[in-house]
């Protein structure tokens, strides 16, 4: 372990700190233990879940998946500061932000996890009694993680530019800053006036994302793509994110649509939509939700009736990213009225030509009308209705009907890990511009970075950044790694989705009145970052998902 420089605060940095981020992360466990048995014998009668209870005891199952969201956190903290150490790149910085990370999550646990700004959980709701907590309690790191010194030193760092190595390889780091340079080139100057704007990200920005390989990053060779991993993935989108959202969001049409093909496509459908798809000839997107069913997919009335070589399409969809601008549809609609709830779908590459604002929806069958949004912008959403609208029956996906919703639940891995990429870079564009903002601006004879109320904000910001950036990394390597992923891909954008609006919304009060106005960049970040909550998967449905894994086995 580094020892911390002379003139700095003293014990700002905890002696044998991986050890003691160990013990952090084994208490949690053990805490999370007693947690779920407590959980499962309220919500699981005769060792089965009941639907109805599970949703009367919300709170204590959603507070279950945040328990187990932080206990994984600890966990990746740990990896950390062993894999940074053998590599000898565990620093002041790394250490200091390990730290208070742990601390605070640990005191965070001990006497209430944040499910929102509203709303706590704690142990007690978790049928949990104070000595269940001693273990929390009786780490180094509970008392000495999360100090004032360790706050100022590490604000100290990042006012130098020195944020903390996120351990990735070379590979992954020469492809973060090839993204950086593009951002700061082409994206960051303009992303504000486009927000403003409401305007589209432009098609020579669109080009220049395809000829990077954004769109057929994880796309394998054979389809033209360049076969990389889903971590590299979580690097780009990072940090096309901190330029803009709109931008990073772009990669995520691609994604979801390769991923459904690749999972449910015929080897002809491959052939055909996969390298176009990659290379950006054909720009996809998602159509799946409908008024009134949000989450709720299995209650989609959308209907397609097949008439000879054509499915018609009639019904209504709402919440449509880039639709205009799109060349293909993944389209979930019912081709079977008389089966109820999600065996009835499917889902379909249903082609359009592109529109313009004039002329949005130049196909015969198709209308629709642009949802105006707070924030989100660049792409534009819209709702749309479909009057026997055509779809060749040949772009039924994988030939068969009723495989809709499951071949859509194939893709939600990686469309959430990609989400809490995108979370990740969100919140770390808000960590850049509060700190700038705080360093820059001058108060009562000092920048204001100088008050340990603002300090104390951007050292918490950067350290909760890097827990969001762990535990997503980490949910890619497992999807790299072939395994089965749901949950800690869920734990991963619950976390990062909420650090993403805690950033945006300290970075503006670091902005004081100044960031309430619209000219400021910040106004736009917060703005993007709360959508984060909601989309990919409400925080509430994300949470119930990953309480119904906990309970029913996952670890």
């Amino acid at each position: 372990m580094a020892a911390v420089e002379s003139g700095h605060p003293a014990g700002a940095v905890v002696s044998h700190l991986s050890d003691h981020l160990i013990q952090a992360s084994r208490a949690a466990d053990l805490v999370f233990a007693k947690a779920r048995a407590h959980v499962a014998a309220r919500v699981m009668p005769g060792g089965k879940i009941s639907g109805k209870i599970l949703d009367r005891e919300q709170h204590a199952a959603h507070g279950l998946a945040w328990l187990a969201t932080y206990a994984a956190v600890l966990r990746e903290l740990a990896q950390y500061a062993e894999r940074l150490t053998a590599a000898g790149r565990f620093g002041e910085t790394e250490q200091l932000t390990a730290q208070i990370a742990a601390g605070e999550y640990l005191n965070q646990i001990a006497g209430g996890i944040p499910m929102n700004q509203g709303e706590f959980v704690r142990l007690q709701d978790l049928g949990l009694s104070r000595s269940d907590a001693a273990p929390l309690h009786d780490c180094v790191l509970a008392q000495r993680g999360n100090t004032a010194e360790a706050r100022a030193r590490l604000t100290d760092r990042i006012t130098d530019g020195q944020f903390a190595d996120s351990g990735l390889d070379d590979t992954l780091a020469d492809i973060a800053q090839t993204m950086r340079r593009f951002v700061q080139d082409k994206v960051a100057p303009h992303a504000h006036d486009w927000h403003r704007r409401n305007a589209y990200v432009p098609l020579e920005i669109v080009q220049e994302l395809a000829e990077l390989g954004v769109f057929s990053l994880t796309l394998p060779e054979e389809f033209g793509g360049l076969g990389l991993s889903k971590e590299s993935m979580c690097v780009v989108s990072e940090e096309l994110s901190r330029g803009w959202i709109a931008v990073g969001s772009l990669g995520t049409r691609a994604e979801i649509a390769c991923e459904l093909i690749l999972c449910g496509g015929t080897e002809e459908q491959k052939a055909k939509w996969l390298p176009k798809i990659g290379s950006g000839e054909i720009l996809p997107t998602a159509v799946f939700t409908e008024p009134n069913t949000g989450s709720d997919l299995g209650s989609l009335r959308t209907r397609a009736v097949r008439h000879g070589d054509v499915y018609k399409v009639t019904g209504n969809k709402t919440w449509i990213t880039h639709p205009v601008r799109a060349d293909v549809m993944t389209l979930l609609v019912r081709t079977d009225p008389d089966e109820a709830g999600y065996r009835g779908l499917s889902m379909f590459l249903a082609e359009k030509p592109r529109g313009t604002d004039a002329d949005p929806f130049p196909a015969k069958g198709m209308s629709g009308g642009e949802i105006e949004v707070l924030g989100y912008r660049g792409m534009k959403e819209y709702e749309i209705r479909f009057e026997d609208f055509e779809v060749r029956a040949e772009n039924l996906l994988g030939g068969i009907e009723g495989q809709g919703f499951k071949q859509l639940m194939q893709t939600f891995e990686a469309a959430r890990i990609q989400t809490a990429a995108r979370a990740v870079g969100v919140a770390q564009n808000a960590l850049d511009l509060g700190l700038k903002y705080a360093k820059d601006r001058n108060q009562f004879g000092q920048p204001i970075i100088a008050f340990p109320r603002i300090a104390d904000k951007l050292a918490l910001m950067a350290a909760e950044v890097m827990a969001a950036r762990l535990l997503t990394l980490f949910s890619a390597r497992e999807k790299d790694a072939g395994r089965r992923c749901d949950l800690e891909a869920g734990m991963a954008k619950l976390l990062g989705a909420r650090v993403a609006w805690a950033a945006a919304d300290n970075a503006l009060q670091i902005h004081g009145g100044n960031g309430f106005a619209l000219e400021y960049p910040i106004s736009r970040v917060l703005c993007d970052a709360r959508i984060l909550n909601i989309f990919e998967g409400a925080a509430e449905i994300q949470a119930q998902v990953i309480a119904r894994r906990l309970l029913e086995g996952g670890n």
